[in-house]
């Protein structure tokens, strides 16, 4: 059994409290949370600063890591994604290396779970034997191209079948995003997946996206056309990105949007409106490293949405810490509180995972892991610890 305290420990109603114990077994389960007062302090390990559950990252590639510093920062998001393609011929074991170096890092950033897209099976050996929790997005795309859909599922079982699943690992087909799915493939998911489990797709990253559905221009004509793509089948309809998500994937699962860069307040409430269990996930540093451009948080705040934090990958990020995000976010939109940050890092995170079970907050019950924080609460660039 072990006793910790600190200054600040961040309760399960998203609050710091402070005078309190938290008693856990030597596998980090919380037994109790006491009252400083009815213990001895000579069996407390008393922390200076914050004690925080784990932090859970909704949205990251790990089997990209190893592309860390070689696209260009600024690009926005098209010539991104055709720099991240034409990178071929990587050594697999320089890639199984970064993979499990990214892996590490997350854990010594404080990081218990973690919702992690993959094209391959790459990062499969490294989550089977990581201290972290896995829920692995096979991505699927086949261009809104009719023709390539029979060869994508065709392609992407066998993914699937690779990824891991032991422990408390989990897996589901996901959709890549509106602008490289087309109906039938979204009816695939739909049918492939279980009831109640949790999907993935990039949503409103750049004002393209978003344009191409409305009226059928921007720059993913160009971005098809430089990979001898026909847009022959596709109809613009008028409406933002985010309706083709609504009108093709069914509301039977938790959702996670990812980005949002462009999301407005009618896109929120037409999303909550189509399924109560949708999850908004912000990577604040990819989002500068791509398109230099944030979410406006105010509006997430003003409708009550359930977002969470991801780091994105090491293709378009300098770190995998969930604690840098939260930095970036208060740096350039200081008026969203430290605790609805760490509410949307912890039990948000984790309840869009479905590990809330055991993940998330300081619970009795639960097995959160406990991240210490030293120094003043107040202090952004407070040094990070995991304890258990």
């Amino acid at each position: 059994m072990q006793k910790f305290s600190a200054d600040f420990i961040f309760s399960s109603d998203g609050h710091f409290i402070s005078d309190q114990v938290i008693i856990t077994d030597d596998q980090g389960k919380i037994l109790a949370l006491d009252n400083a007062a009815d213990h001895d302090p000579s069996s407390v390990k008393y922390l200076k600063g914050m004690i925080v559950p784990g932090f859970v990252n909704t949205h990251c590639h790990l089997e990209l890591s190893h592309m860390k510093g070689k696209v260009n920062t600024g690009t926005k998001l098209l010539p991104f994604l055709q720099s991240v393609v034409s990178f071929r011929d990587i050594d697999q074991d320089i890639i199984l290396q970064a993979i499990k170096d990214g892996d590490e890092e997350m854990y010594k950033n404080g990081i218990v779970a973690v919702g992690d897209i993959s094209n391959k099976t790459d990062t499969a050996a490294t989550k089977s034997a990581s201290k972290l929790d896995y829920y692995t997005f096979v991505e699927m795309f086949d261009f809104l191209q009719p023709t390539m859909t029979a060869g994508t599922i065709q392609q992407y079982t066998p993914v699937m079948e690779g990824q891991s699943n032991t422990g408390n690992n989990k897996k589901s087909y996901v959709p890549h995003a509106p602008y490289t799915v087309t109906p039938d493939l979204y009816s695939f998911i739909n049918k492939a997946n279980m009831e109640g489990g949790t999907v993935s797709i990039h949503n409103q990253e750049t004002t393209d996206e978003n344009q191409i559905f409305i009226d059928g221009t921007g720059g993913f004509n160009d971005f098809y056309k430089a990979f001898g793509m026909s847009l022959e089948y596709f109809q613009p309809t008028g409406k933002s990105a985010i309706y083709n998500i609504i009108d093709n994937l069914q509301p039977i699962f938790k959702t996670i949007l990812v980005h949002n860069t462009t999301t407005t307040s009618d896109d929120i409430a037409a999303a909550n409106m189509w399924n109560k269990n949708i999850f908004w996930a912000t990577c604040p540093n990819a989002n500068l490293y791509i398109e230099n451009r944030l979410p406006d948080y105010k509006i997430f705040l003003d409708a009550d949405a359930m977002v969470t934090i991801g780091t994105d990958s090491l293709t378009s990020n300098w770190q995998l810490s969930i604690w840098e995000e939260i930095k970036t976010i208060k740096k350039y939109q200081s008026f969203v509180t430290l605790e609805t940050l760490l509410t949307w890092a912890t039990i948000n995170g984790a309840k869009a995972l479905g590990y809330d079970d055991r993940l998330g907050s300081i619970e009795i019950g639960k097995t959160p892991g406990l991240v210490w924080f030293s120094g003043d609460k107040d202090d952004m660039d407070k040094k990070i610890a995991k304890l258990i």
